[in-house]
């Protein structure tokens, strides 16, 4: 199902309806500030591993998720006076942060390290997908084997709307990775450059 949604202005009504799918079990396609990404509510196991079989992805390689922001990030995340500064900073905006997770976060959900890849993207239909579900969603980018990424709902539509249950049309969209910040330590670890600026963490 396509959702026509205004990327800077989403209509809370069609936002809606996109989120009692996903409290349905629904996986859905949503624009973030790094491009399309696809995703499910983190709470739903079911959910997370019929997304699992989507992506052909390892048990043990769990996904990042997004929180609504800070006062979220730190349900589902123990984060240090040093580590809470430089996310007020940079976030909302294109990064993950590498945190140690909390018991809240679901087992499927954490390395072996006990770590979680967080994100609070700048995105006005992400930020109002995260506060009208109320739960944090998980966010992956689309599977392409080999092909260049779309960049238009109904490229993925074509590619693998057989597979999800919604796509929110955000217009066109390239795809630009989040920079990935690793902040378990005391000193920050630059672990992947992406769009986000790495100027704070060096």
């Amino acid at each position: 199902m396509l959702f026509d949604i205004n990327p800077d202005n989403p209509q809370a009504r069609l936002i809606q309806q996109v989120v009692a799918i996903m409290k349905d079990g629904g996986i859905i396609c949503y624009p973030t500030d790094t491009g399309y990404g696809i995703g499910c509510d983190m709470l739903d196991q079911k959910a997370i591993k019929r997304l699992m079989q989507i992506k052909r992805r390892p048990k043990d390689k769990p996904f990042s998720f997004m929180c609504s922001g800070l006062q979220n990030i730190s349900e589902y995340a123990h984060v240090s006076n040093t580590a809470y500064r430089l996310l007020k900073k940079c976030l909302p905006g294109p990064y993950t942060f590498v945190l140690p997770g909390t018991k809240l976060v679901p087992k499927i959900m954490a390395t072996k390290q006990k770590t979680v890849g967080i994100r609070v993207p700048d995105s006005p239909v992400c930020r109002l997908l995260l506060a009208t579900l109320g739960n944090p969603i998980i966010n992956t980018s689309i599977p392409v084997d080999d092909a260049p990424p779309p960049t238009e709902a109904y490229e993925i539509d074509a590619l693998i709307g057989n597979r999800l249950d919604a796509i929110i049309d955000g217009g066109a969209l390239y795809p630009d990775p989040s920079s990935v910040i690793d902040l378990t330590g005391d000193i920050p670890e630059i672990l992947r450059i992406g769009k986000g600026d790495v100027s704070p963490f060096r």
